[in-house]
This record gives structure tokens, C-alpha cells and sequence, in this order.
């Protein structure tokens, strides 16, 4: 493995970048990215996404060396603009061997949110779909294990989309955290007053029919700005449509400062009830 992960991800990912922005059309997918797209749920109906993320954890965690993640979020179209979330995580942290601390395993905190798209793009204006997200984070996950915050934590954040090309989109969020924190587990800026600042984009392009491939890269920042205890993180991945209703996301992330993870990868599905 390379000395510097991060360092060799971000190259990959700027390589396809730079291929994404000489495509020729758009694409809607967005798993497994962070970054959130500017599309509602049909009113009326669900949208369901299960995803398992596994991350090596960064040298200021140990003696904790791993995560795993298996989230599930629901989504229900509320109107044909206004959609309701809940998503909860089932978290598994994997200590040292030489470590006397169990490995600890259960749910973690459960989120509930709603989003509202405001503005929808045009293909006669340069003007991005805009929507705009608020989420409450309940503390349901056992702090003692490190497996919840301890904290409700309240985000805001709003999102523009834009497509470049009938198969290229770029989408970008920015927010606050209000109060809490972003953490899942031990991976996220962790701290129980004041703000937390984030801000992440994607760039997806659709290949074929069925394949979409893409990068993003995600930041927070605490409200003193202290790097050291922020986030970056980079992802490279896409998604296969399987059905009509169903697709598989696969994707790689590297890190840097102590609230990400060092490696890790993803894999899930997203499926459309009809």
C-alpha cells in the first residue's frame, strides 16, 4: 500500500475529473457519494439506499484501527418537492489486538430530516437546481462505546446542481451545524459546542445506460478552524444500474486529518419503490 493513501487518491480523482468534463450528457445517480443532489423523492413514494462503508481509522484513533458502517436511509416524496429522511447507521469499531477494550457493536445516532427543492434547472438558463436540507440527529447510540455522539445535533445545509452536459453533473453543498457534531462513530469532526462548517461537491458523469462514474471531496471545519481537528476526505466511485428500480454504488475514500478515515471503501444499493 502507498506510504501516503490520500495523496494518490486525489491524483486518481483529478485524473477523472479531468476525463468527466469532456463528456456528452448527464446522469441522476449519486450513490455512493456524500454529496447530496438537488432531486426529491415522488410524492407518494419511497426511495430506500443500504450502504456498508469499511474505514482503516487514522493513527490519533488508536488502539481503534477499524469501522464498519452499514447505513440505511428511507426516503418518502411528502409532496413533488418536499421529501421526508430517516437514516440510522449499525456501527462495528475493531480495536488492536493488544488493546483490553472490546469491540464495540450496535446502532448509532438516528437522523430525521426534510428536504425542499426550491428551484428547478433549465436548459434555457446557466441557473442550477437549488434545494435546501434541514436534519435533526437524535444521540441513540451508546457514547460509553463510542458509538453516538451524545448530542442532538441540528444541520442545515443547502445544495446546487448543474448539468454541464446531457450526461455530465456537478452538484455542490455547503452547511452548518448548528449545534452537535457530524461524527459517526469515531469518523467525523467531533465536538459538543459551536459550529461546525461543511462543504463538499461531485462531479458524475453516466458512460452508458447503466454505469455512472464520478469523484467528490468533502470538508468540515470546527468553528476555530483548527485543521487538525477537521476533515477532508475524497471518493472515487459510481454506480450500476442493475433494473430500472434498482442500482449498485461501489466507491474508494482516502483522508486526511484526524476526524476522517485513512482508506476505506464503499458498497450499497439504492432501489425505487414503485
Amino acid at each position: 500500500m502507498p506510504a501516503n493513501p490520500f495523496k494518490l487518491l486525489i491524483l486518481v480523482g483529478v485524473l477523472i475529473l479531468l476525463i468527466l468534463a469532456s463528456g456528452q450528457s448527464r446522469t441522476d445517480a449519486q450513490l455512493p457519494f456524500y454529496t447530496d443532489d438537488a432531486d426529491t423523492t415522488e410524492k407518494g413514494k419511497f426511495h430506500l439506499e443500504i450502504f456498508d462503508e469499511h474505514d482503516l481509522l487514522q493513527v490519533a484513533d488508536y488502539p481503534a484501527k477499524r469501522q464498519n458502517n452499514i447505513n440505511s436511509t428511507i426516503n418518502y416524496g411528502l409532496t413533488s418537492r418536499l421529501e421526508f429522511d430517516l437514516n440510522a447507521p449499525f456501527l462495528n469499531i475493531t480495536y488492536s489486538k493488544a488493546s483490553i477494550i472490546p469491540d464495540p457493536s450496535g446502532f448509532g445516532d438516528t437522523q430525521l430530516g426534510l428536504k425542499y427543492r426550491f428551484h428547478d434547472e433549465k436548459t434555457s438558463s446557466a441557473f442550477p437546481a437549488m434545494a435546501v436540507a434541514f436534519y435533526v440527529e437524535y444521540p441513540t447510540g451508546n457514547k460509553r462505546k463510542q458509538l453516538g455522539s451524545g448530542v442532538v445535533d441540528y444541520y442545515l445545509y443547502g445544495v446546487a446542481q448543474k448539468g454541464f452536459t446531457e450526461k455530465t453533473v456537478g452538484r455542490l453543498n455547503g452547511g452548518i451545524v448548528f449545534a452537535g457534531n457530524t461524527s459517526t462513530g469515531l469518523v467525523g469532526v467531533e465536538t459538543t459546542r459551536g459550529r461546525v462548517y461543511t462543504g463538499n461537491g461531485s462531479l458524475v458523469r453516466s458512460f452508458t445506460p447503466r454505469l455512472s462514474l464520478g469523484a467528490e471531496l468533502f470538508g468540515a471545519l470546527t468553528a476555530n478552524f483548527k485543521l487538525s481537528r477537521g476533515q477532508l476526505t475524497g471518493q472515487i466511485g459510481g454506480a450500476y444500474s442493475l433494473t430500472k428500480q434498482l442500482s449498485l454504488g461501489f466507491g474508494i475514500i482516502g483522508g486526511k486529518f484526524a476526524a476522517s478515515p485513512r482508506l476505506g471503501a464503499i458498497v450499497g444499493i439504492a432501489y425505487d419503490f414503485k
